[in-house]
């Protein structure tokens, strides 16, 4: 194992600009001008994951292509994990508020800030290197691998359950390892026991045939921009918790002891409110705020689209306004009832002489696991030995929902093992992955397929 990790010390300059190469491709997999750039960081990929010593495929889908890379040397009696990843990144708008370029790496402060950097480039190809790692001074490696890395994650995966469904045989495994989660804080690793789902829409509301002449016509019908801030306003009630009927009703009570595991967290509200720079923080009364973050539901405006918002004055009653809100699920909710409950509550609220039109965009649902049993008890020996301190456990507020649809496809627990750090800006400008955390990163994970090997098949 010593030679491993001397292989990786002695490379992390050239595993650096192998990775910013990897980050100037513009893989948003979100936009079809981008359809080109996305095809080309899939090959990239295979490219270099073929050249760590995988044997490597890159599968059409429907939609953006599937880089599969496989090692099965280790045998029928060793493990086989699956390594889950995507290559495909958000927008970067708005591009005003980089500092530099979102496809131009810099490193600033230990600091290697590009789109994709912490989500999620950067961690997947700590994997392809910490199995560079071992294949470079042993041949082999302690576990049979499959790592998957899709170019759909940031629009929902729409077509990986298929082809998952369509695979299942070849992605048979033991456990799933992701890292496309963060690091509880700087220099305090972390294993993840839940992650939230997601409900995703756009609220239409719909006028009269056209834009009209606010002074002509302002006062004898109803404004579709004023009726979608009502709507918006009926969403939660003055104690901030979600105002639709029914909502709270498939909603999972965490135990006491999850609780308690969470309140012992070294965590400041004042120093995270700082950091936020924000005068107060907010949310549902009775909960904590990594209670808010990790365990409880949420509801919010993404985006909202009315009316005249050029400079200077246009005085007009739009005919048409647009919300785009997303709720964020707990154990045992799903989007599917969710939607339900919300055309429920829009029939309720809208008023006659407007028509709203529900769009749904994407959804998946939560997961939780408990934190126990050898394959996660191989991550916290391996994170300790990289990181020099023992990992806590720790919610995650986002969505990965291919999680749940291994476990149950594969008959695989999934092991979420993540190295971002807080406030470094996923899906918005001027993100960063730490070089720290790039570089222990990969020799975490090197030990860690040596530890999951011990397990046994």
């Amino acid at each position: 194992m010593s030679d491993t990790l001397t292989f990786i010390e002695a490379n992390l300059g050239r595993f650096r600009e192998e990775l910013y190469d990897f980050l100037r491709i513009p893989s948003i997999s979100a936009k079809s001008e981008f359809d080109a750039e996305t095809a080309r960081s899939a090959q990239w990929l295979a490219e270099r994951m073929a050249a760590a010593g995988l044997e490597v495929e890159v599968l059409p889908t429907e939609g953006h292509p599937v880089v599969l890379g496989e090692w099965r040397g280790a045998g029928p009696d060793a493990p086989t994990v699956l390594i889950y990843g995507h290559y495909d990144v958000q927008p970067p708008e708005p591009l005003q508020l980089w500092t530099s370029p979102p496809f131009e790496p810099t490193e600033r402060d230990g600091r290697i800030y590009a789109r994709g950097s912490a989500d999620d480039k950067g961690q997947l190809y700590m994997h392809v290197k910490a199995l560079e790692a071992h294949l470079a001074t042993s041949g082999s490696l302690p576990v049979n691998v499959v790592v998957l890395a899709e170019g759909e994650e940031e629009i929902g995966s729409p077509n990986l359950v298929p082809f998952v469904d369509a695979n299942v045989e070849r992605l048979a495994c033991d456990v799933v390892v992701i890292s496309d989660t963060g690091m509880f804080a700087e220099g305090l690793p972390s294993l993840l026991f839940s992650l939230r789902g997601l409900a995703y829409f756009e609220i239409h509301v719909h006028g009269a045939r056209s834009d009209l002449h606010s002074g002509e016509f302002g006062g004898a019908l109803k404004n579709p921009g004023n009726v979608l801030s009502q709507i918006i306003a009926s969403l939660h009630d003055d104690q901030g918790r979600i105002a639709i009927p029914g909502f709270y009703d498939d909603v999972l009570e965490w135990d006491t002891t999850t609780r308690e595991q969470i309140a012992a967290l070294p965590h400041s509200d004042e120093e995270f409110r700082e950091s936020l720079e924000l005068g107060a923080l907010a949310g549902e009364q009775g909960f904590g705020t990594l209670e808010r973050l990790w365990i409880r539901p949420t509801c919010d405006v993404n985006g909202l689209l009315c009316g005249y918002t050029e400079e200077g004055a246009k005085t007009v009653l739009p005919n048409h306004a647009m919300a785009k809100v997303s709720f964020r699920l707990v154990p045992q909710q799903s989007d599917a009832n969710v939607k339900e409950l919300l055309e429920a509550h829009l029939r309720e609220v809208t008023p006659a002489g407007v028509t709203v039109e529900l769009k749904e965009l994407h959804g998946g649902r939560p997961w939780k696991a408990s934190v126990e049993g050898p394959y996660f008890q191989a991550a916290a020996e391996a994170l300790e030995e990289a990181f020099g301190t023992k990992p806590v456990p720790m919610g995650g507020g986002g969505s990965i929902p291919i999680v749940v649809e291994f476990e149950e496809r594969l008959d695989a627990p999934a092991l979420l093992v993540g190295f971002s750090l807080p406030g470094c800006n996923l899906h918005a400008p001027d993100e960063w992955l730490s070089v720290e955390n790039f570089e222990k990163g990969i020799g975490s994970l090197a030990i860690l397929y040596e530890k999951l090997g011990a397990t046994g098949g």
